[in-house]
Parts: structure tokens; C-alpha cells; sequence
């Protein structure tokens, strides 16, 4: 078992336990340790740092290193660049919107985890193409929801891929989406919202979390 293999099972393994990643973007990174506690408080240990503010590195590396107990990741992570801040500040995973075999190959070499995002029959054979196990259907609702991912993936379950679905995902449809034997996790971005950071809104993000622990606890 190479290196890589290893680390893209464990990060596969919290994927599959807590089955939901909050995908949030910060643009005051003071706002990183009380995300990080809400998040904790909530039971879900787990987060997707997007690479859409300019705060990003260093919320992944306050996270890191203040609040160990977390696995936190990088997001919208679109260049060798991002990765490498990504992997410097000790982002545990990464991933993309889309499919861009350059990234693939840096987060390789690197022996980073890394979920690219796939919309097309076509994206998911040039993911596999470069051994993506796991991979982000994205936008999910608007590429066709949960009629598209069970047709997309359909062709392709008899080598194993699996997919988290982001991009209109909520507490409304989370279920159906986890019920697919497809899905592995999904991406959470009603979770915590620019708006509940900047306001503060700790409680209600740590609600958010009880409640999608009891909807996966229910499966």
C-alpha cells in the first residue's frame, strides 16, 4: 500500500463517519477558532476551508494547529499553487470544482488527498483516468440533483468511485442524497454562511450540526 493510498483512506474513512463536510468560506480569519468550536460543539468535526477569500491559508493554519481535533481541509482549490499553500498551512484534504489533471498530479506528488469535481460522464473517466477514488458532484442540484447523480453514476459503480455531491445540498434533501449507495458524503454550504460568521451566529451553526448528525444517525 503506497503512501498515497493510506492517506486517501483515512481521509475516505472521516468522510464515511461524519458523511457531511461544511463548506465554508472565511474572510475574517478571526472568525476561524469559533467556527472551528461551533463546529466541534455541533459534532462535526470536520470542514472544507474554500480557497474564495483571501483569508483561506491562514484559517486552515489556525485550525490546524489550534484545534488538532479537527479535520480540516481546502477547497475551490483550482491551481499547483493553492495546493501547495494548502498543504504548507495543513489542510488534511483538498477539493475542486472541476476536473484539471494539473492539480491531480501536484496533490500526487505531494501525496496530498485530493476530490476533484465532476459534472459529466466525461469528467468521471478522466478522474479515473488518474485513480480518483472519490469524487465532487458539483453543482449538484443544479446539474440535475438526485435523478442526474443516480444516472451518472450508474455506468461506473463496478469500480468502486464514489461521490460528494455540493451545490444545493441542504437539511431538506440530505437524506436522499446519503440513501444513494453512490454518495459518500456530501458538502454542506448552509451550514455556516458568510452572513452567521460575520454575525457571529455560533449557536445556530452548532444546531445545524446536531441536526445533521441526527438525519445521519438515522440512516
Amino acid at each position: 500500500m503506497t503512501m498515497l493510498t493510506i492517506i486517501e483512506t483515512q481521509i475516505t474513512e472521516t468522510l464515511q463517519k461524519y458523511r457531511v463536510v461544511p463548506v465554508i468560506a472565511i474572510d475574517d480569519p478571526a472568525a476561524a477558532l469559533p467556527l472551528a468550536d461551533a463546529l466541534l460543539v455541533g459534532g462535526l468535526p470536520i470542514a472544507e476551508i474554500t480557497f474564495r477569500t483571501k483569508a483561506a491559508a491562514e484559517v486552515i493554519r489556525t485550525i490546524a494547529e489550534k484545534r488538532p481535533e479537527m479535520c480540516v481541509g481546502a477547497g475551490t482549490v483550482l491551481t499547483a499553487e493553492n495546493i501547495t499553500a494548502a498543504v504548507e498551512a495543513g489542510a488534511k484534504f483538498g477539493v475542486a470544482p472541476g476536473f484539471n489533471p494539473d492539480t491531480v498530479k501536484k496533490a500526487n506528488e505531494l501525496n496530498w488527498a485530493f476530490i476533484p469535481g465532476v459534472c459529466t460522464p466525461s469528467d468521471i473517466e478522466a478522474a479515473l483516468s488518474k485513480n480518483c477514488s472519490v469524487l465532487k458532484f458539483f453543482p449538484a442540484e443544479a446539474a440535475g440533483g438526485l435523478t442526474m447523480l443516480k444516472a451518472l453514476s450508474a455506468p461506473y459503480s463496478h469500480t468502486g468511485v464514489k461521490f460528494m455531491p455540493t451545490g444545493g445540498v441542504s437539511a431538506s434533501n440530505l437524506s436522499e442524497y446519503l440513501a444513494l449507495p453512490s454518495v459518500l458524503a456530501c458538502g454542506g454550504t448552509w451550514i455556516a454562511t458568510k452572513t452567521d460568521l460575520a454575525e457571529g451566529k455560533w449557536s445556530l451553526i452548532s444546531d445545524r450540526c446536531k441536526l445533521i448528525t441526527e438525519i445521519v444517525a438515522s440512516l
